[in-house]
């Protein structure tokens, strides 16, 4: 338990420095991020990571994670996917003259994972270029979900959510969750009013219980990833917390979903 609060204590404090930061470094933190990410499948999935493939999968990962590279690049805002698309072709061109070296399946699954990590980790990206409020409420959101759903299924969780995918997770801890998260939205917005403006109470609370719905679902989504790989952690490079997919996998779905609701 020491060591697990120490972990956080230190990674969670450098992460919201450079969220406070935001520019360049913190669009670089969240590249870095995509392709400890990616690794972490790769390795999960048995891929040498000196393939062809993983090496354009990790590019293709990168640059939708680090959306500043593509701008700086003198492309509009959807450079990053244009690149992505562009390495995908790049990839399937290869396939061709690779006498069986490189397979469709092994093809699909690297630039698959590229995009499950670059994808959201780019959504953080964005957030922050728009707003700081907006990044911060994600991560707050992500962080109480996570808290509330653990202290609330210690104590009274009785029914199991989904025991096949995660046995320790409970109905009433992803309820105690998604209470937490409202809680915890409400007084944020409160306290910071000026700063959303475009998010009422009764605004706020409904997406709180969507955001915090597609957190416990991120989260469920790389439990059933580990599972069907029969791995415990993603990996170790977080000392009592796992790997960077462990921590992050609940901001994968939230942020894009804030996205696609106009919060940026």
């Amino acid at each position: 338990m020491m060591q697990r609060t120490l972990t956080a204590v230190i990674a969670g404090a450098g992460f919201v420095a450079f969220l406070v930061i935001g520019g360049w470094a913190f669009q670089a933190l969240t590249g870095a991020l995509a392709i400890v990410a990616i690794y972490e499948l790769f390795k999960m999935h048995g891929l040498k990571i000196n393939t062809l493939a993983t090496i354009l999968a990790f590019a293709a990962g990168f640059v939708l994670a680090f959306p500043r590279l593509t701008l700086a690049a003198g492309l509009d805002a959807s450079g990053p996917f244009q690149a992505f698309g562009f390495l995908v072709l790049v990839m399937l061109g290869v396939m061709v003259f690779s006498h069986g070296d490189y397979t469709l399946e092994n093809i699909g699954f690297s630039f698959v994972a590229a995009f499950y990590v670059g994808f959201g980790f780019g959504n953080l990206a964005l957030a922050r270029e728009n707003s700081l409020f907006i990044a911060a409420l994600a991560v707050l959101i992500v962080w109480s979900t996570d808290i509330f759903a653990y202290l609330t299924g210690r104590q009274f969780g009785r029914h199991k959510l989904l025991p096949e995918v995660s046995p320790n997770k409970t109905i009433e801890g992803a309820l105690g969750g998604i209470l937490g998260s409202v809680v915890v939205s409400l007084v944020l917005v409160l306290i910071f009013k000026r700063y959303a403006p475009m998010l009422g109470l009764l605004k706020m609370t409904i997406y709180a219980v969507i955001f915090s719905s597609a957190a416990q679902m991120g989260d469920l989504v790389e439990s059933s990833i580990k599972r069907h790989y029969g791995v415990k952690d993603s990996g170790n490079i977080l000392p009592g917390h796992g790997g960077i997919l462990d921590r992050f996998d609940s901001m994968i779905f939230v942020l894009p979903i804030m996205h696609l609701l106009g919060l940026f």
